[in-house]
């Protein structure tokens, strides 16, 4: 029965670490103060819950930020010692200037320093537990694909491999054999699913639409069967999005409309009226930023990046209207001179300074001020120029769907995706904006918003 699987979740895994994470860092504490005569916190006060609840708070939200919760971070010890030690820093500087909700910073400062030492060391601790005892094969998530296409088998191995590392392929069923000779293929004469799936322990089925002359067996009694019996069966495109967090290219053709549909925050006006709140104040916020730091800015662009400190390009925005998207400069100047062309990686126009203000991402904050005019929103798929448009829509009819919400200064590609330099990884990113368009809500704008501060913060722009 599926209720035997020994299988963690993805979203298991992700509880057990936040769980755990608390109370080590809970269990650290009270051994400090055996050990250090730590007493930051006294167990008789009345505020002892607030104060812990206080911290926990710090150590869950500073741990997303700084992806102790990004499972291919989790399960590498020298990341999560990085992690660990950026969400024990903040957490501490941020507990200790709160003493509204937090304890009163404390006469003897070195109670700052046991504070910091307990939450990070006691969480490394666990988090090596969890890497030499928790994740392990026996945890994975044990896959069985079913399905005719092979070229489609192989697509979903290979997504399986560079997406969900906890997920153990044990083998396919199809008439025809894949070139990648690394997985087994289970033939079909006499085969018996039941059988196969005991004696594999198979925790989860992926099968893709077949016709019943494509096999000897009849596949789908026992299919049927076993779905009875309560065992997972997922169908190829649903599993392909639940893990790469994009709409599966087999969905973009003429059936595109049976597989997605708007978001219903689309027509919530309580979402949006939210969304143009937050809008509002990061803008304002983020213009205040600018003009703090605009004085370095221009010193920067007078030394490396001589020439106007803004600039201005026409770009597409919701329904197609057309806007002046303000931006920092970081090309030399005329970088185009009769027409548009794509910026790649390491493109040679990029100024040195610019380069730094791109891998920041400081060049965007000027866009606040098109969020603030309405023209863009903090989150949303990328504003593209309208010659880029023209030239992706022409090869990729939704591509202009895009444009049904307005763009973003970050948006779901942007986070899940690397720069895009090419048509074909324009076309990839596609997905992305259409899978945040399908399923917009607040969490997933939450999502994006700590996604970007991490890619920020760890210098992953472009």
């Amino acid at each position: 029965m599926a209720s035997k699987k020994n299988k963690v979740s993805i979203s298991e895994r992700k509880l057990l670490l936040r769980l755990f994470d608390m109370l080590f860092a809970i269990e650290g504490m009270a051994l400090a103060s055996f050990i250090f005569n730590f007493h930051y916190f006294i167990p008789s006060s009345p505020n002892i819950y607030k104060w812990i609840l206080t911290l926990i708070f710090y150590i869950l939200f500073f741990g997303q930020i700084f992806e102790m919760y990004n499972l291919k971070v989790a399960n590498d010890k020298y990341l999560v010692l990085r992690s660990t030690i950026l969400t024990g820093v903040l957490s501490t500087v941020f507990y200790v200037f709160t003493p509204i909700i937090a304890p009163e910073l404390p006469e003897n400062r070195i109670q700052i320093l046991y504070l910091f030492l307990s939450i990070t060391f006691s969480i490394y601790i666990w988090r090596l537990i969890y890497i030499n005892f928790i994740f392990s094969p026996l945890f994975f998530n044990r896959i069985l694909i079913i399905g005719a296409d092979k070229n489609r088998i192989e697509s979903l191995i290979s997504l399986v491999q560079e997406k969900a590392n906890d997920n153990f392929i044990i083998g396919y069923i199809c008439p025809k054999s894949i070139s990648n000779k690394e997985f087994r293929k289970f033939e079909e004469e006499n085969l018996d699913l039941t059988q196969l799936v005991k004696e594999h322990q198979v925790s989860e089925m992926i099968v893709d639409n077949f016709h019943k002359e494509d096999f000897q067996n009849d596949i789908t009694s026992q299919l049927i069967s076993l779905f009875k019996k309560g065992y997972h069966i997922t169908g190829l495109d649903n599993y392909t999005e639940s893990i790469s967090f994009s709409v599966p290219e087999s969905q973009l053709n003429e059936r595109f409309y049976n597989h997605i549909n708007f978001s219903k925050s689309h027509q919530n006006r309580i979402y949006l009226l939210f969304h143009r709140l937050f809008d509002v104040i990061s803008s304002l916020i983020g213009i205040c930023f600018l003009f703090l730091i605009i004085p370095f800015i221009l010193i920067g662009n007078l030394f490396f990046n001589k020439g106007p400190l803004f600039y201005l390009q026409e770009r597409v925005g919701i329904g197609g209207e057309l806007f002046k998207i303000i931006k920092l400069r970081t090309m030399v100047k005329n970088a185009e001179t009769n027409k548009a062309i794509w910026a790649v990686k390491d493109d040679a126009r990029i100024t040195k300074f610019g380069k730094f203000l791109r891998r920041s991402r400081i060049d965007e904050i000027p866009q606040f001020i098109n969020v603030l005019k309405g023209e863009m929103s903090v989150i949303g798929p990328r504003p593209e120029r309208s010659e880029f448009v023209k030239e992706l829509s022409a090869d990729y009819p939704f591509f202009t769907i895009r444009n049904t919400i307005k763009p973003g200064l970050t948006g779901w590609a942007q986070v899940e995706y690397p720069y895009a330099s090419t048509k074909e990884e324009q076309y990839i990113k596609l997905r992305y904006d259409l899978y945040y368009i399908k399923e917009r809500n607040l969490l997933l704008d939450f999502k994006i918003i700590i996604k970007t501060i991490s890619t920020v913060l760890f210098f992953r722009g472009t």
